[in-house]
């Protein structure tokens, strides 16, 4: 079983970059998707993140081995690379139609959907502190979707069909989530992501305009370059934070990406009103956020939390 190295200010730090990068893609992606089709956009980040580790790995002479992969194992790659395929997609497809701080935040639905799915799959226990972290992650999506909560529920305009596929990318990641960690039994991280990501892009090829990179202005190139070196990069230090701190530790981190988010739309759209825009939320919409983020942290450190109390409890001297 892996063991963190104990360096946790190192994987603090790589986590906080983590979610610095994953904080700001969508506000890179929104501006891209102005001008290209959101099957193009993943296509390319698939090719070159794809692509580049391929370079690392065949340079390495680390290239994974299919031979003896086995039936079920080729079976769970089938459905890590349709399940990453159809997140990336439809991730943007839903972020044409919302906000980037909106999208950012319905993805926190994520791992907490992965936590249910691995109660049934990996017959992984849930702890009362992740109930509560569950309970207070709702109430806090009730308050931020507070001005448009009627909108959701009677009607399926823009905004509702935005959510909704959000959600409906983010429950087909849980597929690729789940295959993907069994996969690392046979193959390391990078070597999982080269197959998926390659394989993705090939899947991609029938249905890309790759031409349509050509209409975009050099500010927005460099943004579609940033976008496709972002996941590879991010994902880096996502595994390797993991390798010096808890990973309950580093998912309560990365639970602060939607405030990440926030602040960067914030940000940008002072710098540069003309093309980013702030959100439209009032101050109970963002207190909701907090909550969100609060409740998914909870969730990520519920076990934790429970066995520091059972632990204290057991200390306490009897009166």
């Amino acid at each position: 079983m892996h063991t963190s190295s104990g360096r946790w200010v190192r994987g603090f730090s790589l986590a906080l970059l983590t979610a610095l990068l994953w904080g700001i893609l969508p506000i890179k992606l929104k501006q891209v998707l102005l001008v290209m089709d959101p099957v193009t956009v993943t296509w390319y980040r698939l090719l070159v993140s794809g692509g580049l580790l391929f370079a690392w790995l065949a340079a390495s002479r680390r290239l994974p081995m299919f031979r003896g992969l086995g039936r079920k194992r080729l079976g769970l790659v089938v459905v890590a690379v349709c399940g990453l395929m159809g997140n990336y997609v439809l991730y943007l497809v839903g972020l044409k139609l919302l906000s980037p701080g909106t999208a950012q935040l319905v993805v926190q639905l994520g791992p907490v959907l992965l936590l249910v799915a691995s109660v049934f799959v990996f017959k992984e226990r849930f702890s009362v502190g992740q109930g509560l972290g569950l309970l207070v992650l709702l109430v806090g999506f009730g308050l931020f979707f507070n001005q448009r909560l009627e909108e959701l529920l009677t009607s399926l305009g823009a905004y509702t069909t935005g959510v909704l596929t959000i959600l409906l990318a983010t429950s087909i990641w849980v597929f690729y989530a789940l295959s993907q960690k069994q996969l690392l039994t046979v193959w390391h991280s990078q070597q999982v992501m080269m197959v998926i990501y390659l394989s993705c892009a090939a899947l991609l090829t029938p249905w890309v305009q790759p031409l349509e990179a050509l209409q975009l202005t050099p500010v927005q190139g460099w943004l579609l370059l940033a976008c496709c070196l972002n996941t590879l990069v991010a994902y880096g230090a996502f595994a390797e934070a993991l390798a010096h701190w808890e990973a309950s530790r580093v998912s309560a981190t990365l639970a602060l990406t939607p405030l990440v988010t926030f602040v960067a739309v914030a940000g940008a759209a002072w710098v540069w009103p003309d093309y980013v825009h702030a959100e439209d939320i009032n101050a109970l919409g963002y207190f909701g956020a907090v909550t969100v983020v609060v409740g998914s942290a909870l969730v990520a450190l519920g076990p934790s939390l429970v066995a520091g109390w059972r632990a204290r409890g057991r200390r306490r001297p009897s009166s």
